[in-house]
Order: C-alpha cells, then structure tokens, then sequence
C-alpha cells in the first residue's frame, strides 16, 4: 500500500500493469474442498470357494485420472482404480473405485494448473482411495490390500515429454492430457 495525499492505494498490478482495485486477491491458491467415493464396485465371482483356494492371487492394477471443469474455479478430479485379483482357478475379487475430489484453483497460470490436477491432486487423494481398496477388499472376505504408492509425478512429466518428442518428430501431436495416467 502507498499513501498519496491521504488516500491508500494498492500496488498489486494485473496483467495489464495497472493497478488492482483493494481487496482483490491476485495471488495463486489451490486447494481440495472435499474428497468422496463416487462409485464403489466389489465383485467377489467365484465365492464361496474362493476361500478355499490355497495359490495366492495375480493381482492387476489400472490406475485413470480424469478432470473437469465443474464451475467457476472448481474442478472434479476422479482417480479412478480397478484391481483384479485372479489365480489358475479364476477371479478371486474386482474391485472398481472412482475416488474424487474438488479442486478450488484461482490465478493459477494453465501449465500449473493443469500440473496440479494430473499430478499433484492424485498424489493427495491416493491415500484416501488407498485406505477405500484395502477395506473393500478386507470386506470381501480377504486380507486388506495396500496398493503400492504411485508417482503421479513421474508419470506425469513423462506423458508431457511423450507429447513433445511426438511433436518434434513432425508426427501428428499429441493431444494435451485428458486423464489418463
């Protein structure tokens, strides 16, 4: 704040470099406002005798991540989970979770933004989906699973160098991350 004959003014300047008018917030701020399971899928196929089946399961984890736009400044961020465990005699358990969360984002440049919903917010949400699995599976009537953690991050960045190596080859670029990790 300057003072210029008595009157406040505030120096925060927009893109324009004018100033902003007091009271406006132009600073970055991202944040979840609430996580919940949208869809929660447990099939147990062949019970009840699984349970008597002795060779531990093959288990197959698939992992998506999906954004969108909801409102002004508010995204919904689905990490979306599907773990089948099977072994020679068949399916023991699937379990399909769709695991959200709202992200509130204000002036927050796009490259950042868009960062933050693919890598960053399923990197908060996973615990939270994690501790969902592992007590479905547990309800299923087996031992808890814990889904190894995920580098949403690496995977991230290697889609994103994926994307440029296409398009520096001159092939048809890649279209910019949908969701899917």
């Amino acid at each position: 704040m300057a003072e210029e004959e008595g009157v406040l003014t505030n120096l925060d300047t927009n893109d324009a470099g004018g100033p902003q008018p007091n009271g406006v917030d132009t600073s970055p701020a991202v944040g979840i406002i609430t996580q919940y399971v949208k869809d929660l899928s447990v099939e147990n196929p062949a019970a009840p005798d699984v349970y008597q089946w002795p060779e531990p399961p093959q288990i197959d984890v698939q992992f998506n991540i999906a954004a969108d736009l909801i409102g002004e400044g508010v995204h919904e961020v689905t990490l979306k989970l599907t773990l089948t465990a099977a072994s020679q005699r068949g399916t023991m358990y699937i379990v399909d979770l769709a695991y959200c969360g709202l992200v509130g984002m204000r002036n927050v440049p796009e490259e950042q933004g868009h960062a933050f919903l693919y890598a960053e917010a399923p990197r908060l949400l996973f615990p939270f989906a994690r501790r969902v699995v592992a007590d479905a599976v547990r309800d299923a009537g087996f031992p808890p699973l814990m889904v190894d953690p995920v580098d949403f991050g690496g995977i991230y960045a290697q889609q994103l160098a994926a994307r440029r190596a296409e398009e520096a080859a001159g092939g048809e670029p890649i279209k910019p991350v949908t969701g899917n990790a």
